[in-house]
């Protein structure tokens, strides 16, 4: 698996025993390997996810709907922990066939609507509510332009850094340096997009600071990955600013514990069925 002098067979065939944190989960395939029914509760909102930089996505757009006073926003959120494969259950999968949090139902609509993929799950909730998304075509432009640029970048992060620097069964310098720099050169987009508005996408408070939040400024604030000396993520000031701002809004605070399983027990609702969930997670 080391050997230096590797080269690649005619045609790649599946190891089972790969390494890697994943390597338990990880397989060529798609769809369910079991049977299992998802829960249901009362609200029209059903969100099945885990609190990974993905999943907090989401859960922060809702729990900011309804910070914002959109009671159709309530919501239920069932924990799906991909370490020990739910994401592969058949209830599961037929939300989302590609087998990845986050993944939503919406009840009120006939038939019932699925959304998966984090940014097209943001994009249907801010159309749905009319909420977080600029109207005039320009500014709904240039949130777009940002929602998608996240959706662009981030699998250097975490795909690339954060798997070969964090996960990989075994360190290796060229996949390090090389996503290592492109995080940097990412973290300086955002620092001098930054440099010029208060948030990603000018004046107005977004999806798109959803969407790179939990990934960027998380880098930045050292809560995953545990690089931000690595990258030395302090010297972006205003992505720092940034990071720091969006962490204190009310909603944020609520929204990164939600489905979240581990940690310090203040910091986990692992189901959330209302605003009760959150009393005692000071």
């Amino acid at each position: 698996m080391s050997d230096p002098t590797y080269t690649p067979p005619k045609i790649w065939s599946f190891d089972a025993a790969n390494g890697g944190k994943f390597a338990n989960i990880n397989r060529p395939t798609a769809g369910a390997r079991f049977e299992k029914t998802l829960p249901r509760g009362e609200h029209a909102l059903q969100l099945h996810s885990m609190a990974t930089p993905n999943g907090v996505k989401v859960t922060v757009m809702l729990e900011e709907l309804l910070e914002a006073g959109y009671s159709g926003a309530q919501y239920d959120a069932y924990p799906i922990n991909i370490g020990d494969g739910d994401q592969f259950g058949s209830g599961f999968v037929d939300i989302n066939p590609n087998s990845k949090i986050p993944a939503l139902i919406d009840t009120s609509n006939s038939p019932e609507t699925r959304i998966f993929e984090s940014g097209s799950i943001l994009l249907y909730l801010a159309e749905k509510f009319e909420a977080f998304i600029p109207k005039d075509l320009a500014g709904r432009t240039e949130c777009m332009n940002w929602l998608f640029w996240q959706m662009g970048s981030a699998p250097f992060l975490g795909g690339g850094f954060g798997h070969f620097y964090a996960y990989a069964p075994e360190k290796y310098q060229y996949p390090i340096d090389r996503y290592a720099m492109e995080v940097k050169r990412q973290l300086d987009v955002l620092d001098k997009q930054l440099a010029k508005n208060k948030f990603i996408a000018g004046d107005q408070y977004t999806i798109a600071d959803m969407a790179i939040w939990p990934w960027y400024g998380s880098l930045v604030r050292n809560v995953v990955y545990e690089a931000a000396e690595f990258l030395q993520t302090h010297e972006y000031t205003h992505l720092v600013r940034w990071a720091n701002d969006i962490a204190e809004r009310p909603a944020v605070k609520r929204g990164v514990k939600v489905n979240r399983t581990w940690g310090e027990p203040e910091e986990q609702v692992p189901e959330r069925h209302s605003a009760a969930d959150f009393a005692d997670k000071v």
